[in-house]
């Protein structure tokens, strides 16, 4: 089994690619399987959220590209900036992660919330998309 340990620079090209969904991608340690169906475990440092785009590399130099999976979602489409803005104010509050795109707005599929947004006035569709949420205000700093 392969180690990748930490991040390659952005000149560096990939040989195979990693498939991930969100949740899988915020952690640091675990094992997986490429595209090319090579075992590998992460070990990286904590703090980091695996964006797609990203490539990975190891003692072995073996380089992989990190890519977000589709995950079922939520998505909410808005031109009215006022009913937009609630939608994020309410799911930020609890804590939902989001990605937020010009007059769209994207989260893992929540019956519950969709339920909400539908409340607010909003029209939520859903779709099998891959899901790049928001970093968060602190993300990248060292607290």
């Amino acid at each position: 089994m392969l180690k990748l340990t930490e991040f390659a620079s952005s000149d560096v090209t990939p040989v195979d690619v990693l498939t991930l969904p969100f949740e899988t991608r915020q952690k640091c340690r675990f094992h997986a399987v490429t595209e090319g169906g090579v075992e590998v475990c992460l070990f990286l440092p904590r703090g980091h959220l695996l964006r797609s785009g990203l490539v990975l590399t190891g003692p072995d130099r073996f380089n992989v590209l990190v890519d977000a999976a589709p995950e079922p979602l939520s998505v909410v489409r808005s031109n009215e900036p006022l009913r937009f803005a609630r939608a994020c104010y309410h799911l930020g509050n609890r804590h939902v992660s989001l990605q937020i795109l010009p007059g769209e707005l994207r989260y893992l599929s929540d019956h519950v919330l969709d339920h909400m947004i539908e409340g607010l006035g909003l029209t939520v569709t859903h779709a099998e998309l891959p899901f790049e949420p928001e970093a968060g205000a602190y993300h990248g700093h060292d607290h």
